[in-house]
């Protein structure tokens, strides 16, 4: 609605997991570079946690994307709510193999087999599980054995379980510490600090087709620092409504005043009378 005002191709803060905006803040890169090492070496299992909205999801997206098909086999299963063999499935069905039909022995068969032909061809097989915190001990038990289809030398599989920080609570039980025990390589995904987060909002909107379409001054940047705690989803969500209420007011500089009034809205306060002045204005520009 304001992309044509501010002169961007696209929305700059949506808040839609995309890897082409992902901002390497100093935390995105060494939570990157854990990813890499462990794939690189074989580390079996990776955890990555972190609150929600701190970028996990489009972190791992673009680490996905940046593993070359040539070297590397990769899947990413996003439902934490699957039994044991239905997680079996899902896993079979994200590799191209036969999954619709079989036990657990069968396909478990069937995915050791995938897995030797790729060791053979010299690739690495990487699963993703995201969202593990709402995993189900017993499907948590399930990736354990997967886990465990390996050669006398390496593991034929890297899994990444990534979640939130309740994630650490469920690996602490005391029937999953095989489990826990097996994870070699572990990150926790902060949020940003202020100058990080003052580079991320300009790296959006010079990517959405503008850079210094709009200007938030010192004083807007901080009250957005102070709701979002550097959190990119809940910076991502400020500063649309921070731009929308800039459109309506047909002032590209966003101050302030306007950021405490977007993140007023944002708590539920004083948004009937912007959508007030969203209307008028829109009507103003369509004349």
């Amino acid at each position: 609605m304001y992309c044509t005002f501010y002169g961007f191709r696209e929305s700059p803060f949506t808040i839609t997991p995309n890897p082409r905006f992902l901002f390497m803040s100093v935390q995105h890169r060494e939570a990157f570079a854990h990813l890499i090492y462990a794939v690189e070496n074989r580390a079996g299992f990776i955890e990555l946690t972190g609150e929600v909205g701190t970028g996990k999801t489009t972190l791992l997206r673009t680490f996905l994307s940046r593993l070359d098909s040539e070297g590397h086999r990769t899947a990413l299963i996003f439902n934490p709510c699957l039994s044991s063999l239905e997680l079996l499935a899902s896993i079979n069905k994200e590799f191209g193999l036969p999954w619709e039909s079989g036990s657990r022995a069968e396909l478990l068969q069937v995915l050791n087999s995938f897995l030797l032909e790729q060791k053979a061809a010299g690739r690495s097989v990487v699963l993703v599980m995201d969202e593990a915190q709402n995993l189900a001990p017993e499907v948590l038990e399930q990736i354990r054995l997967i886990s465990n289809l390996e050669t006398e030398t390496d593991k034929l599989i890297q899994i990444v379980l990534a979640g939130q920080p309740e994630l650490l609570a469920v690996l602490a039980r005391e029937e999953l510490r095989q489990l826990n025990q097996r994870i070699t390589v572990r990150y926790h995904l902060l949020p940003m600090e202020f100058e990080s987060m003052c580079r991320y909002i300009d790296h959006r909107m010079e990517l959405a087709g503008r850079f210094r379409a709009a200007e938030f001054t010192k004083g807007a940047l901080k009250r957005i620092f102070r709701f979002s705690g550097g959190v990119p989803r809940l910076v991502n969500i400020a500063c649309d409504r921070a731009l929308l209420i800039g459109f309506t007011e047909e002032d590209r500089v966003i101050t302030g005043k306007m950021a405490a009034q977007a993140i007023s809205e944002i708590r539920g306060r004083g948004a009937l009378a912007n959508a007030r002045g969203v209307v008028g204005r829109l009507l103003g520009f369509w004349r």
